[in-house]
């Protein structure tokens, strides 16, 4: 078995299967007095929308504080999977704020929901369907893992140690995620909805989701399916929601931080994702850090975490 693949497939293991121990509690509040520098890319698409931060922040916290209806959703989906729904709501006002403006109406999302289903597309890359590519043998060290998260998270380590940016038996892959190559057919980087989804994520999250909310499983062999279930707020709140939990659970459980009275934290996981090789890679270097005799790091929030917890006062208004 490839060693990266090795390892991917022991993480799913250790995040579903131990124990949780005794975790150190990530305080509240941004470690950095300053924002840290947002990408070029959020800067350019602010630019185009001829907007800014600001702008876009207000108008998706007034799409919140207008709507009491979007609000008892995300309460309830919260509820559920046992998160405090600042973390949904940090993780959508982070989306909007630095990815897409929010729409006006919560409304206009189920509109947009129904639209995928009269949309003809699937997920492939170069003529070549994801079903037929992860048939490859390649693939085959993640046939052991059932759950979708961990079939799904070994599928992604699989591409990006043996296919991105490289040329395989004669094709060339490009050097870009396996979600934004096989899993956004109109453009690479496009999400979705009011969480701001790709379908990546929503397929890793899929059977939790099912366990948790009682929703249909997802299946990349209809991804009309998988596009309508993010784009529906009715459907994909719980699988932002389910996202968070994730987070959480990998930083309890692997690098032993709670993180669940940080939702700057869990904002900049939602945002940057791999949450279980970031805690590995964190407890790795706390190690390090110890034999040093040197203090442990706390995990650390990026440019978008940190607009979360510097506007935490708002958010808490909102519930």
């Amino acid at each position: 078995m490839n060693p990266a693949v090795r390892l991917l497939v022991c993480l799913c293991l250790v995040a579903t299967s131990a124990p949780a121990a005794a975790a150190t509690r990530v305080p509240p509040g941004n470690r950095f007095e300053e924002q840290p520098q947002v990408p070029a890319a959020s800067a350019s698409r602010t630019r185009a929308a001829k907007s800014t931060y600001e702008a876009k922040y207000k108008k998706v916290y007034a799409l919140l504080e207008n709507d009491s209806g979007l609000r008892d959703k995300i309460k309830k989906v919260a509820a559920q999977y046992k998160i405090d729904p600042l973390h949904m709501a940090g993780a959508i006002v982070g989306e909007h704020t630095y990815n897409v403006d929010a729409y006006d109406r919560l409304q206009t999302y189920y509109v947009k929901a129904v639209s995928y289903l009269k949309t003809s597309f699937n997920f492939s890359h170069n003529g070549e369907s994801v079903s037929d590519f992860i048939e490859r043998p390649q693939f085959s060290a993640c046939a052991k893992l059932s759950d979708s998260y961990d079939l799904w998270s070994c599928r992604e380590a699989v591409w990006n140690k043996e296919f991105r940016g490289k040329t395989v038996e004669g094709a060339s892959f490009p050097n870009d995620r396996f979600s934004a190559v096989f899993f956004q057919p109109f453009y690479a980087g496009q999400t979705f909805g009011i969480g701001q989804l790709n379908p990546l994520t929503a397929l890793q999250m899929s059977d939790l989701v099912a366990r948790v909310s009682g929703l249909p499983k997802l299946d990349h062999e209809d991804p009309q399916q998988v596009y309508r279930t993010i784009m529906d707020p009715d459907l994909t709140l719980a699988y932002v929601a389910a996202t968070l939990k994730k987070s959480i659970e990998a930083y309890r459980d692997i690098a032993g931080y709670d993180i669940s009275k940080n939702p700057g934290i869990t904002a900049t996981l939602y945002n940057i994702g791999n949450p279980e090789q970031r805690a590995q890679a964190l407890k790795a270097e706390n190690r390090k850090r110890r034999s040093a005799g040197q203090p442990a790091r706390l995990p650390e929030e990026n440019y978008y975490g940190w607009l979360v917890n510097d506007k935490l006062d708002e958010l808490k208004k909102l519930f």
